[in-house]
Formats: structure tokens, C-alpha cells, sequence
């Protein structure tokens, strides 16, 4: 892109000189066409045009460089972002009296050293001079505003450039800021998963080795599970469900019949999708809260309505002598919210607690 304006730069006034010149021989003569200068040059020779033709195109060239030089320096000192009103003002009166001095300037030695014979100086009167005059501040002011649409359209350019890459930047840092939240959020599962059945499973090797051996090997196949989705954000229903059917085994052994956890999903459902390992902590999260005994059994319940998955349980919460940290559910929350951005919504009630989880489609 700096190549390109390096190049625009480098022939601007290939492009604007030539303009001013026919600028300046249009507006002459629609604003007089019926002046004695062209029935002057008329009547010159082809030499003599070809004088005053290379004339013109100095005048175009002063008219243009003044312009340019004028803009340029109200460019430094006045940029156009601050006061674009006063700036336009300024700049105008600026270009009008810059170009009026050099003008005249040029005028005072052109006659001091090349006078024009006496019948051609008797063609021209005040009105011919002022009328030149006016045509050269015309165009003065055309050249300046092409120099100062020109400086606009860059000064955009670079502005919406600028403008996409915060864009992008700021979306590789959601991105990045993300993925290391995911992970973060992901690791929270191990230790309570890993503490609640390592304790079983030590138990159990003393009490009943073949059945340890059983858990351990559903153990194993369940954090498999966890450790093959610890990269994805989403799963189907479904892989989220058979990891659920070999979890309920491990809890079927370490609560027996004081848990019951029933499962009724549309098959409709089941291909869509779902973060790895949310029933699971809800799971655990119930049972952590909740007595599960003979005499107070804990039920949960997965189950589909519409698009959502709603998992459920009746409440009858251990007296805890300290409060619960919510991990499990800001876990969930926070992972709904970076993936999909949706809301998770739990209904707390006396009687039962709900999760209502939206599917989503992948």
C-alpha cells in the first residue's frame, strides 16, 4: 500500500498540471467566449501559438504548485480532522491571495523583460485582467480541492485499514484468550472426579477385588472419555450419553439404589451437540450437594423439551459447613457462553433443582 502512495506521490503532478491547463482553457472561455483573445491567437502563426500555449501551461504549473505547496503546509499546520469549517476557509483565502501574488509577480517581470508590442498590449483592457485573474483563482481552487480529496480518500483508506486490523487483532485475542479459558475451565474437572472414585475404588479392593477390578476398568474407559475430549469444545448428544451409560456404572457402585439416574432423549436430539463432559458434572454436582441414602433417595433425570436438554434432580441438601465454591456450575455457564454465546438457565425451586442446557447444532 506504501508503494502505491509512494507512486501516486511521484507523478501527482504529471496528473495535476496537465489538468490545471485544460481547467484553466475551459473556464476562460466559458466564461468569456467571446473575449479578443481568442481572435488573437487566431490569427497568430503556429509558432506563435505554440508560444502562447507553452505560456498558459507555466501559468497552469505556478497555479498548481502554489495550490499544492498551500494545501500541503495547511496540512501541517491546520490539520483537516480538527476544525474542517474553518480549515476549508482558511485554506481558500490562502490559496486566492498566494496565488494573486504570484501572478502578479510573474506578471511585473514577463512585462519587464518581454513587452508586448504596443497593438497587442491596445487589445486588452481591465476587464481581460480581471477576468484572467478570476479564472486562475477558479482553478486554483479546483486543483486545491482535488489535492485535498485526494489527501481525504487516503486519510480514509488508512482509516478503515487501521480499523480491520484492530478488528482482527482484537478477534485473535477473543480467539487466544478463549482457547486458554476452555483449558482452564476443562481442568477443573479432574480432581473432584479423580477423588470421589479413587476413594471408591480403594474401598471396594479391600471389600470385593473382582468388582474393583470391574470399576477399575470402567474407571479407566470413563477417563479415556475425558482425556480424548479434553481438546474439543463440542461433542454429539449421543457420544456425551454413552460416556453417561458407563458413568452411571461407576455411581450405581458407589451409591447403589440411594442414586437413580434415568435418561429419555429423543433420538431427534441426539446428533446435536453438546460441551464434553457437562452431564457429568452435573451430575456429581447433585450428588455433592444432596443426601443419597436408603431412606432419601436421589433422583436424576435427563430428558429433551424442544431444543434443550434439561437435567433435574429432587433436592434434599447436606448441611454443609461450608459453602459450595458453584464450580461445576460456572464451568458450564462460562463454557456455554465462550462457545456459543448462550445462556445456561437453572431453576431453583424447594422441591427440585433444574439445568436447562440449549443444544446446539455442529
Amino acid at each position: 500500500m506504501a508503494e502505491k502512495d509512494k507512486f501516486f506521490d511521484k507523478y501527482y503532478r504529471a496528473f495535476v498540471i496537465p489538468l490545471g491547463f485544460l481547467l484553466y482553457v475551459f473556464v476562460s472561455y466559458i466564461i468569456n467566449p467571446f473575449s479578443r483573445y481568442w481572435e488573437y491567437v487566431s490569427r497568430l502563426s503556429g509558432g506563435r501559438q505554440l508560444v502562447e500555449f507553452f505560456i498558459a501551461l507555466i501559468i497552469s504549473w505556478m497555479i498548481a504548485e502554489v495550490s499544492l505547496a498551500t494545501a500541503r503546509w495547511m496540512d501541517r499546520w491546520m490539520p483537516w480532522e480538527q476544525q474542517p469549517l474553518k480549515r476549508s476557509i482558511i485554506q481558500t483565502i490562502v490559496v486566492l491571495l498566494a496565488v494573486f501574488v504570484v501572478l502578479n509577480v510573474f506578471d511585473y517581470v514577463a512585462m519587464f523583460f518581454f513587452p508586448p508590442p504596443p497593438e497587442v498590449e491596445a487589445l486588452f483592457g481591465k476587464v481581460d485582467t480581471w477576468q484572467f485573474f478570476v479564472v486562475c483563482s477558479l482553478v486554483s481552487i479546483l486543483i486545491s480541492a482535488v489535492h485535498t480529496g485526494n489527501y481525504l480518500l487516503k486519510r480514509w483508506k488508512n482509516s478503515m485499514l487501521e480499523a480491520a486490523q484492530l478488528q482482527l487483532d482484537a478477534a485473535q485475542l477473543k480467539e487466544t484468550a478463549m482457547q486458554a479459558q476452555l483449558q482452564s475451565l476443562k481442568l477443573q474437572l479432574d480432581p473432584h472426579f479423580l477423588f470421589n472414585n479413587f476413594s471408591t475404588l480403594s474401598a471396594l479392593i479391600e471389600e470385593d477385588p473382582a468388582l474393583a477390578t470391574s470399576f477399575l476398568e470402567k474407571l479407566s474407559r470413563v477417563y479415556r472419555y475425558m482425556i480424548a475430549n479434553l481438546n474439543s469444545d463440542v461433542i454429539s448428544l449421543s457420544q456425551e450419553l454413552n460416556f453417561i451409560a458407563a458413568y452411571i456404572f461407576l455411581i450405581d457402585i458407589r451409591h447403589g439404589s440411594n442414586v437413580n439416574i434415568s435418561v429419555n432423549v429423543s433420538d431427534a436430539n441426539k446428533d446435536k451437540g453438546i460441551p464434553p463432559i457437562t452431564l457429568q458434572l452435573l451430575i456429581e454436582n447433585a450428588i455433592k450437594h444432596n443426601i443419597a441414602s436408603a431412606q432419601q433417595p436421589l433422583y436424576i433425570t435427563i430428558s429433551d423439551e424442544g431444543d434443550d436438554l434439561i437435567v433435574k434432580n429432587n433436592i434434599q441438601l447436606i448441611q454443609h459447613t461450608l459453602p459450595s465454591t458453584g464450580l461445576g456450575l460456572e464451568n458450564i455457564r462460562k463454557r456455554y457462553a465462550l462457545l456459543f454465546e448462550k445462556e445456561v438457565e437453572i431453576d431453583d425451586t424447594q422441591a427440585a433443582f433444574l439445568v436447562r442446557l440449549p443444544l446446539v447444532d455442529f
